[in-house]
């Protein structure tokens, strides 16, 4: 029978349970054609497909069944003309914004429907041309022109961008670059938030000028109280903070889509608020509703730990470390790419350090040597010293000797060491939430 590693084993029961649980991300879709929204949210609305002969018909059907709609999310080829203004029309009437996220794409017809947000950003890809049909009639033809000049100039899109579109044949597309979104101000900020459209509430990231915490989620416990065994006595709540408004836009972006799940990792410090989960399923999804605010996690699956907080949330990825026992997930927004793996050097708090044994020797110098420190200070300034190999930590002193050379190990109490390796991080999976 073929045996599995333990790690990854925990990883797809963690995938398994993350779909099964409650999660709001995770809601029913209602679909309307090309348009979509989630019942969890039905502030943002999805095109996602061509437009055609019924699809002003459909959006209007999207915006009937939401009425808090305040965001249309732009992915589509482009389509009929006269059905993408009419679109257009309904966007600016009801002071939409619009968004194009990076990887995807708006063009052609669809490049009027952006061009109607009252906030609007390009992260993907904005192009146009001129329109095209298979009929001769050159009547028709200067009549839909004219009703792209009249509604692309009630948006008020930059004369450049009206040439860009009339100047490009139909066989072609102008997509816009970096540089032509911003000297066309083709993003449009503030319009919304000075709009009377609601805002929404979301906690701020921990107290404001508080130092971020330096707890390490999962370290071995030493003999001096450390924050971890503080927060057994007296966790940490989740502090709503204070309220700020949020754009449409802004919100959107914000919101996680996937998180990336790695096992032997543990994220230091940065945290938002400790406590005791049941799993890491809890714990994920924990992060998960403090509404943005909580941008990764550390879980402590060492089964040996009964008491006291397992779950740390974060308010950013903090500082890698590793450790055998964690078990530790990154949320990633729309906007950010899938994680590329990752070198460094590691002493595990589990693995590598070794009560009572002394490394005698190979040490860097009275210089590269830590008074009065703690058994972490000094395993972390051994990991962030490039020479560095080993330490050996005394106890009763209270001091760090950093080694470029490992001795042979002896027996002596009251020492504590530890052995650097250095280890490669990736992703063991990257879980949708949509």
């Amino acid at each position: 029978m073929p045996s599995f590693p333990f790690g990854l084993i925990r990883i797809w029961a963690f995938c398994l349970a993350l779909s099964l649980v409650g999660n709001p991300a995770l809601a029913a879709t209602k679909k309307f054609g090309p348009f979509s929204f989630e019942e969890s949210d039905p502030s943002v609305i999805t095109l996602a497909g061509e437009i055609d002969l019924y699809s002003a018909l459909n959006f209007r059907r999207a915006l009937h069944a939401s009425q808090k709609a305040r965001l249309l999310v732009l992915d589509s080829v482009g389509g009929a003309v006269q059905m993408a203004l009419l679109i257009a029309d309904d966007v600016h009437e009801r002071r939409l914004s619009t968004f194009i996220p990076k990887g995807k794409g708006c063009y052609s017809a669809c490049a009027f429907i952006f061009m109607a947000g009252v906030e609007r950003q390009v992260d993907g890809e904005l192009g146009v041309h001129q329109i095209s049909s298979e009929s001769n009639d050159l009547v028709n033809a200067q009549l839909s022109i004219s009703d792209i000049i009249d509604m692309l100039a009630r948006f008020d899109t930059p004369a450049e961008v009206m040439t860009t579109m009339f100047k490009t044949p139909p066989s072609q597309m102008h997509v816009f670059s970096s540089e032509e979104i911003g000297r066309y101000k083709l993003n449009r900020k503030g319009a919304a938030a000075a709009s009377n459209e609601p805002v929404s509430t979301t906690p701020a990231a921990g107290l404001e000028g508080a130092p971020p915490s330096t707890a390490n989620s999962t370290a071995v416990p030493t003999p001096e109280p450390n924050s971890q065994q503080v927060a057994a006595t007296n966790p940490s709540p989740i502090d709503p903070g204070q309220s700020h408004k949020l754009s449409a836009i802004e919100e959107f972006a914000r919101k996680p889509t996937r998180i990336a799940v790695y096992t032997g990792l543990d994220l230091f410090g940065d945290d938002l608020a400790s406590k005791r989960t049941v799993d890491v399923v809890e714990c994920a999804s924990t992060c998960l509703q403090m509404n943005g605010t909580c941008k990764a996690f550390t879980f402590n699956a060492n089964p040996k730990i009964v008491r006291g907080p397992n779950c740390f949330l974060k308010a950013n990825e903090g500082r890698a470390d590793g450790n055998s026992v964690a078990i530790s997930g990154k949320f990633l927004a729309s906007a950010d790419p899938d994680p590329t793996p990752f070198s460094m050097g590691t002493i595990d708090p589990k693995k590598a350090l070794f009560e009572d044994v002394d490394l005698p020797g190979g040490d860097l110098g009275v210089r590269a040597s830590i008074t009065n420190a703690t058994p972490l200070q000094c395993r972390l300034a051994c990991i962030d010293n490039d020479r560095c190999v080993a330490f050996t930590y005394i106890k009763k002193k209270r001091e760090c000797w950093m080694k470029g050379a490992v001795g042979t190990p002896l027996f002596k109490s009251g020492m504590i060491s530890g052995v650097k390796s250095f280890q490669t991080f990736a992703p063991a999976k990257v879980v949708g939430l949509e």
